[in-house]
Parts: structure tokens; sequence; C-alpha cells
């Protein structure tokens, strides 16, 4: 048994580390990862969540926006109670509360070119949960220079949708070459979207996170995975 795991670690993770994929030497490796959540909205927040519960010991945050009660249909990091509180002051918070091992560190600010760069490269991985087309461009665009995985994901209406982008190998503008403008992804503010839908799409980030991290399973680099819950119809797209 992997002498860096605390007994108290040992047992807040033994369902996890019973599994013989991951077991105590996977939950090592998590406690020593670290994931750049882009976004503490509807796919963030609950991304996030679960990373800090799956035991990863280094999570950044960034996003601008305060919590509003339009957000409590679907983020379910918040609540009234964190009303006009800066996003990631609130979900720092409730990471801490789920798990005072994992390192929060929050951005309060804009994901733009003049701090993608930085803001990427201090961390293993990064988690894409905006709803902003132009966004998921730049996290693509920026991991791809740094030869960073990430993993976008987009919800609309009934429907999700996920890819995972890799070192080397399919990027997310070979599945949507368009410019964010023209690509059709609308913003679920302007769209609707069902409180559930984004928490299904960001459970299946965070584990897409956690298989990177510890080296298992196969990842959906060059798929394309889009889920349409009202007729609980998956269809995964090959484009590698």
């Amino acid at each position: 048994m992997p002498s860096q795991l605390t007994n108290e670690q040992l047992i807040r993770h033994s369902r996890t580390i019973v599994l013989p994929e991951i077991g105590a030497e996977g939950i090592v490796r998590l406690t020593e990862a670290s994931v750049l959540v882009v976004g503490a909205g509807a796919l963030g927040c609950i991304a996030a969540m679960y990373l800090a519960a799956a035991g990863v010991g280094r999570i950044g945050i960034i996003d601008f926006d305060t919590v509003g009660l339009s957000n409590l249909q679907r983020q379910l990091a918040y609540t009234e109670a964190d009303l006009g509180v800066p996003k990631v002051q609130a979900l720092e918070a409730k990471l801490r509360a789920i798990n005072p091992d994992t390192y929060v560190e929050s951005h309060n600010a804009m994901l733009t070119r003049t701090n993608a760069s930085e803001l990427l490269s201090r961390y293993d991985l990064s988690i894409e949960g905006s709803d902003n087309p132009a966004t998921k461009y730049l996290v693509s665009d920026t991991a791809r220079t740094l030869r960073r995985p990430c993993i976008i994901g987009g919800v609309r209406g009934f429907t999700g949708q996920l890819t995972t982008q890799l070192a080397e190998g399919p990027a997310y503008r070979n599945i949507f070459p368009d410019l964010p403008e023209t690509c059709g992804l609308t913003p679920c503010s302007t769209a609707g979207v069902l409180g559930p839908v984004p928490g299904l799409v960001a459970s299946l980030q965070a584990t897409e996170a956690i298989k990177l991290l510890t080296g298992i399973g196969r990842p959906l680099a060059g798929r394309l995975l889009q889920i349409d819950t009202l007729t609980m119809t998956p269809l995964l797209i090959d484009f590698s």
C-alpha cells in the first residue's frame, strides 16, 4: 500500500481503491495531479466537485461571474446564500468542504488570449465548461500549443456533448471547424437547458479527467459523444 496515503485518505477513497483498474496507486496519482476548470457554471462546478471528491490534489477555477438566482436550477454547487458572491469564491468553499486535502486556486477573471497560456501551463489538464463557444476554441488551441490534454463539453436544451483532446491527434477544430459565431453552439443562457443535462455531461467530463490522470481506459480522443436525453439516444461520432 503506497505510504503517501494517510489512514483517512484510505477510508475516504476506499470505494475507488477496491476498483482494480485504479487501486491505491491510482489515488496517489490523483492526489499528485492538477486540473484547471474553465468556467464555474453548470458544467464546471459539478465537474470540480467530483474531482475534489475523487482526491485530485490541486484544482484551479477560472470564472468572472457571480452567482445569480437563475443559476440555481442547474449549478448545484450554489445555494441562495451564495447569491451575488463570485462563483469562484463560492465554489472554492464548496470544494474545501468536500475534501480539505484538495488545494483550490481561484482565478476571478475571464480566460483570454493574454492569460490562457500561463494558466493552462500550470495544470496537468483542463476541463472546459463555459457556455461561450469562443472560449472552447481558446482552450483547445492553447492546450494543443502546450501539449496538454483538455476535455470540452457543451449543453443545449435536452442535449449534451463532450470530447477529449490529447496532446496529439484530432483537436476541437476537427469537429467544429467554423468560427464560434457560426458553429451552432448557442449558449444555454439564450437557448435554455434542462437542469440535469449539464450534470450528466459534467460527470462524464470528470470521469474522462480521472481516466487520463490515472492512465486507465480509453478516452474520448478523436470521438464526440452526444446524448439526446429526450429519447435517451447516445451518438458516438468518430472523427479520428
